[in-house]
Protein backbone atom coordinates (compact mmCIF):
# COMPACT_ATOMS: atom_id res chain seq x y z
CA UNK A 1 0.00 0.00 0.00
CA UNK A 2 1.09 3.72 -0.51
CA UNK A 3 0.21 4.93 2.13
CA UNK A 4 -0.47 3.72 6.30
CA UNK A 5 -3.46 3.60 7.58
CA UNK A 6 -5.01 6.08 10.51
CA UNK A 7 -6.42 3.85 13.02
CA UNK A 8 -9.47 4.37 15.04
CA UNK A 9 -9.36 1.71 17.54
CA UNK A 10 -8.99 -1.55 16.06
CA UNK A 11 -10.62 -0.61 13.04
CA UNK A 12 -8.17 1.32 10.20
CA UNK A 13 -9.26 3.62 7.67
CA UNK A 14 -6.76 3.91 4.58
CA UNK A 15 -6.96 5.62 1.13
CA UNK A 16 -6.62 3.83 -2.21
CA UNK A 17 -4.80 5.69 -4.74
CA UNK A 18 -6.88 6.14 -8.06
CA UNK A 19 -6.30 8.37 -11.16
CA UNK A 20 -4.55 11.20 -10.03
CA UNK A 21 -6.08 12.56 -7.29
CA UNK A 22 -8.80 10.35 -6.36
CA UNK A 23 -8.79 8.43 -3.07
CA UNK A 24 -10.87 5.44 -2.24
CA UNK A 25 -11.23 5.15 1.35
CA UNK A 26 -10.96 1.74 3.11
CA UNK A 27 -12.41 0.59 6.32
CA UNK A 28 -10.92 -2.54 7.46
CA UNK A 29 -11.51 -4.39 10.76
CA UNK A 30 -10.05 -8.16 10.78
CA UNK A 31 -10.15 -9.26 7.52
CA UNK A 32 -13.45 -7.41 5.91
CA UNK A 33 -13.24 -4.04 4.45
CA UNK A 34 -15.68 -1.65 3.02
CA UNK A 35 -14.46 0.85 -0.03
CA UNK A 36 -15.84 4.68 -0.70
CA UNK A 37 -16.92 5.52 -3.85
CA UNK A 38 -14.73 3.25 -6.18
CA UNK A 39 -14.12 4.69 -9.16
CA UNK A 40 -11.74 1.94 -10.35
CA UNK A 41 -11.74 -1.52 -9.41
CA UNK A 42 -8.34 -2.33 -10.01
CA UNK A 43 -6.93 -0.59 -6.69
CA UNK A 44 -9.51 -2.62 -4.82
CA UNK A 45 -8.89 -5.85 -6.03
CA UNK A 46 -5.42 -5.28 -5.51
CA UNK A 47 -5.65 -4.45 -1.75
CA UNK A 48 -8.09 -7.30 -1.16
CA UNK A 49 -5.71 -9.87 -2.44
CA UNK A 50 -2.61 -8.47 -1.03
CA UNK A 51 -4.36 -8.05 2.10
CA UNK A 52 -6.37 -11.46 2.43
CA UNK A 53 -9.69 -9.32 2.83
CA UNK A 54 -13.13 -9.94 1.87
CA UNK A 55 -15.06 -7.09 0.55
CA UNK A 56 -17.98 -6.68 2.49
CA UNK A 57 -19.68 -3.58 1.09
CA UNK A 58 -19.45 -0.69 -0.96
CA UNK A 59 -20.78 2.95 -0.12
CA UNK A 60 -21.22 5.79 -2.77
CA UNK A 61 -21.89 9.65 -2.30
CA UNK A 62 -22.92 10.96 -5.82
CA UNK A 63 -23.03 9.65 -9.07
CA UNK A 64 -19.40 10.59 -11.03
CA UNK A 65 -17.98 8.12 -12.88
CA UNK A 66 -14.77 8.75 -10.60
CA UNK A 67 -16.88 7.61 -7.66
CA UNK A 68 -18.72 5.02 -9.23
CA UNK A 69 -16.65 3.71 -12.85
CA UNK A 70 -15.31 0.32 -10.47
CA UNK A 71 -19.14 -0.51 -9.05
CA UNK A 72 -19.73 -3.17 -12.03
CA UNK A 73 -16.22 -4.66 -11.96
CA UNK A 74 -16.19 -5.26 -7.90
CA UNK A 75 -19.70 -6.68 -7.99
CA UNK A 76 -19.10 -9.11 -10.43
CA UNK A 77 -16.48 -10.66 -8.45
CA UNK A 78 -18.10 -9.80 -4.83
CA UNK A 79 -21.82 -10.51 -3.76
CA UNK A 80 -22.14 -6.85 -1.19
CA UNK A 81 -24.50 -4.65 -1.13
CA UNK A 82 -23.79 -1.34 -2.33
CA UNK A 83 -25.23 1.82 -1.07
CA UNK A 84 -25.52 5.18 -2.70
CA UNK A 85 -28.18 8.11 -2.95
CA UNK A 86 -31.80 7.88 -4.28
CA UNK A 87 -32.48 9.00 -7.21
CA UNK A 88 -29.10 9.97 -8.62
CA UNK A 89 -29.50 7.21 -11.89
CA UNK A 90 -26.35 5.36 -10.16
CA UNK A 91 -26.42 1.46 -11.77
CA UNK A 92 -25.20 -1.29 -9.56
CA UNK A 93 -26.87 0.04 -6.58
CA UNK A 94 -28.38 -2.37 -4.36
CA UNK A 95 -29.62 0.12 -1.73
CA UNK A 96 -31.12 3.73 -2.20
CA UNK A 97 -30.69 5.98 0.79
CA UNK A 98 -31.40 9.66 1.78
CA UNK A 99 -31.19 11.72 4.79
CA UNK A 100 -31.61 10.14 7.98
CA UNK A 101 -31.37 6.52 6.76
CA UNK A 102 -29.01 4.34 8.56
CA UNK A 103 -26.48 2.06 6.77
CA UNK A 104 -25.59 -1.10 9.01
CA UNK A 105 -22.33 -2.73 8.21
CA UNK A 106 -22.05 -5.40 10.62
CA UNK A 107 -19.58 -7.71 9.43
CA UNK A 108 -17.38 -4.29 10.65
CA UNK A 109 -19.87 -3.45 13.82
CA UNK A 110 -20.24 -0.04 12.21
CA UNK A 111 -23.47 1.81 11.40
CA UNK A 112 -23.80 4.87 9.61
CA UNK A 113 -26.04 7.48 9.23
CA UNK A 114 -26.50 9.37 5.97
CA UNK A 115 -26.81 13.12 5.42
CA UNK A 116 -27.83 14.79 2.21
CA UNK A 117 -25.61 17.23 1.25
CA UNK A 118 -26.38 18.50 -2.31
CA UNK A 119 -24.43 21.46 -4.33
CA UNK A 120 -21.50 19.61 -5.71
CA UNK A 121 -23.91 17.55 -7.46
CA UNK A 122 -28.37 17.59 -6.52
CA UNK A 123 -28.09 14.13 -5.19
CA UNK A 124 -25.12 13.97 -3.27
CA UNK A 125 -25.02 12.00 0.28
CA UNK A 126 -22.45 11.92 2.84
CA UNK A 127 -21.88 9.24 5.48
CA UNK A 128 -21.45 10.20 9.45
CA UNK A 129 -20.83 7.84 11.82
CA UNK A 130 -18.31 6.86 15.13
CA UNK A 131 -16.40 9.72 14.32
CA UNK A 132 -15.73 9.43 10.87
CA UNK A 133 -17.56 11.64 8.04
CA UNK A 134 -16.85 10.36 4.49
CA UNK A 135 -18.59 13.97 2.56
CA UNK A 136 -17.37 12.98 -1.00
CA UNK A 137 -16.79 16.28 -2.94
CA UNK A 138 -18.68 18.10 -0.84
CA UNK A 139 -15.94 19.51 1.78
CA UNK A 140 -12.58 19.46 1.15
CA UNK A 141 -9.70 20.27 3.13
CA UNK A 142 -9.68 24.18 2.67
CA UNK A 143 -12.10 24.01 -0.10
CA UNK A 144 -15.63 22.81 -1.36
CA UNK A 145 -16.90 21.22 -4.63
CA UNK A 146 -17.62 22.47 -7.80
CA UNK A 147 -21.53 23.16 -8.99
CA UNK A 148 -21.82 20.16 -11.42
CA UNK A 149 -25.77 19.59 -10.82
CA UNK A 150 -26.45 21.61 -7.73
CA UNK A 151 -26.57 25.30 -6.45
CA UNK A 152 -24.05 27.52 -4.55
CA UNK A 153 -27.12 27.74 -1.81
CA UNK A 154 -27.53 24.30 -1.50
CA UNK A 155 -23.60 23.98 -1.40
CA UNK A 156 -23.97 26.82 1.57
CA UNK A 157 -26.64 24.94 3.57
CA UNK A 158 -24.84 21.54 3.07
CA UNK A 159 -21.41 23.16 4.32
CA UNK A 160 -22.88 25.11 7.16
CA UNK A 161 -24.43 21.17 8.33
CA UNK A 162 -21.06 19.67 8.32
CA UNK A 163 -19.22 22.12 10.34
CA UNK A 164 -22.00 22.29 13.21
CA UNK A 165 -20.64 18.38 13.60
CA UNK A 166 -18.56 17.69 16.54
CA UNK A 167 -15.02 19.03 16.24
CA UNK A 168 -12.98 16.07 16.39
CA UNK A 169 -14.67 14.11 13.96
CA UNK A 170 -12.86 13.08 10.75
CA UNK A 171 -12.89 14.21 7.23
CA UNK A 172 -12.12 11.23 5.13
CA UNK A 173 -12.47 13.84 1.43
CA UNK A 174 -11.75 12.40 -1.40
CA UNK A 175 -9.91 14.58 -3.50
CA UNK A 176 -6.00 15.36 -2.59
CA UNK A 177 -6.88 19.03 -3.08
CA UNK A 178 -5.70 20.32 -0.01
CA UNK A 179 -2.13 22.34 -1.71
CA UNK A 180 -4.16 24.11 -4.18
CA UNK A 181 -7.15 24.71 -2.46
CA UNK A 182 -4.80 26.24 0.76
CA UNK A 183 -3.12 28.51 -2.31
CA UNK A 184 -7.13 30.31 -2.73
CA UNK A 185 -7.70 30.03 0.92
CA UNK A 186 -4.36 32.80 1.26
CA UNK A 187 -5.87 34.63 -0.99
CA UNK A 188 -9.76 34.80 0.29
CA UNK A 189 -7.75 35.03 3.86
CA UNK A 190 -4.12 36.52 3.48
CA UNK A 191 -3.94 36.57 7.51
CA UNK A 192 -4.68 32.80 8.96
CA UNK A 193 -1.80 31.64 11.13
CA UNK A 194 -3.42 28.14 11.33
CA UNK A 195 -4.04 28.13 7.73
CA UNK A 196 -0.26 28.97 7.30
CA UNK A 197 0.15 26.28 9.86
CA UNK A 198 -1.58 23.59 8.87
CA UNK A 199 -0.08 24.25 5.44
CA UNK A 200 3.39 23.49 6.55
CA UNK A 201 2.43 20.71 7.53
CA UNK A 202 0.89 19.64 4.34
CA UNK A 203 3.70 20.44 2.22
CA UNK A 204 5.67 18.35 4.49
CA UNK A 205 3.55 15.63 4.04
CA UNK A 206 3.33 15.57 0.49
CA UNK A 207 7.12 16.06 0.41
CA UNK A 208 7.10 12.54 1.66
CA UNK A 209 4.13 11.09 -0.71
CA UNK A 210 2.07 10.94 2.42
CA UNK A 211 -1.92 11.90 2.16
CA UNK A 212 -2.96 15.27 3.83
CA UNK A 213 -5.95 13.67 4.81
CA UNK A 214 -7.78 13.47 7.04
CA UNK A 215 -8.41 16.27 7.86
CA UNK A 216 -11.55 16.96 11.22
CA UNK A 217 -14.29 19.31 11.17
CA UNK A 218 -12.21 21.86 13.50
CA UNK A 219 -9.56 22.34 11.68
CA UNK A 220 -11.78 23.26 8.89
CA UNK A 221 -13.67 25.39 10.58
CA UNK A 222 -10.44 27.25 11.39
CA UNK A 223 -9.05 27.67 7.92
CA UNK A 224 -11.49 26.92 5.03
CA UNK A 225 -12.74 30.34 3.78
CA UNK A 226 -15.91 27.87 2.43
CA UNK A 227 -16.72 27.44 6.15
CA UNK A 228 -15.67 31.17 7.12
CA UNK A 229 -17.70 33.53 4.91
CA UNK A 230 -18.83 35.70 8.15
CA UNK A 231 -15.13 36.56 8.60
CA UNK A 232 -14.44 40.46 8.22
CA UNK A 233 -11.38 39.70 6.30
CA UNK A 234 -13.22 36.86 3.35
CA UNK A 235 -15.89 39.81 3.25
CA UNK A 236 -13.33 42.25 2.52
CA UNK A 237 -11.17 40.40 0.03
CA UNK A 238 -14.59 39.11 -1.22
CA UNK A 239 -15.22 43.20 -2.02
CA UNK A 240 -11.96 44.06 -3.17
CA UNK A 241 -12.13 41.09 -5.84
CA UNK A 242 -15.71 42.08 -7.06
CA UNK A 243 -16.19 45.92 -6.44
CA UNK A 244 -19.26 45.41 -4.24
CA UNK A 245 -19.91 43.97 -0.82
CA UNK A 246 -21.77 40.73 -0.06
CA UNK A 247 -24.94 41.20 1.52
CA UNK A 248 -24.35 38.52 3.98
CA UNK A 249 -22.14 35.26 4.67
CA UNK A 250 -24.53 33.18 1.78
CA UNK A 251 -23.84 35.59 -0.65
CA UNK A 252 -20.10 36.28 -0.04
CA UNK A 253 -20.37 32.06 -0.29
CA UNK A 254 -21.77 32.07 -3.71
CA UNK A 255 -19.23 35.05 -4.74
CA UNK A 256 -16.33 33.21 -3.16
CA UNK A 257 -17.34 30.04 -4.94
CA UNK A 258 -17.50 31.59 -8.14
CA UNK A 259 -14.21 33.50 -7.61
CA UNK A 260 -11.99 29.71 -6.91
CA UNK A 261 -14.17 28.89 -10.28
CA UNK A 262 -11.73 31.14 -11.90
CA UNK A 263 -8.57 31.49 -9.68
Amino acid sequence: MSFPASGHGDLAVFPLPAFNDNYIWTLRRGDKAVVVDPGDAAPVEACLAHEGLDLTAILVTHHHADHTGGIARLTARHDVPVYGPSGAGIQGLTHEVGDGDAVALDALGLRFEVLEVPGHTATHIAYLGHGLLFPGDTLFSAGCGRLLGGTAEQLFASLGRLAALPGDTRVYCTHEYTLSNLKFARAAEPRNAERDAWAEECERLRAQGLPTLPSTIARERAINPFLRTGEPQIVEAVTRHDGRAPADAAECFVRLRAWKDVF
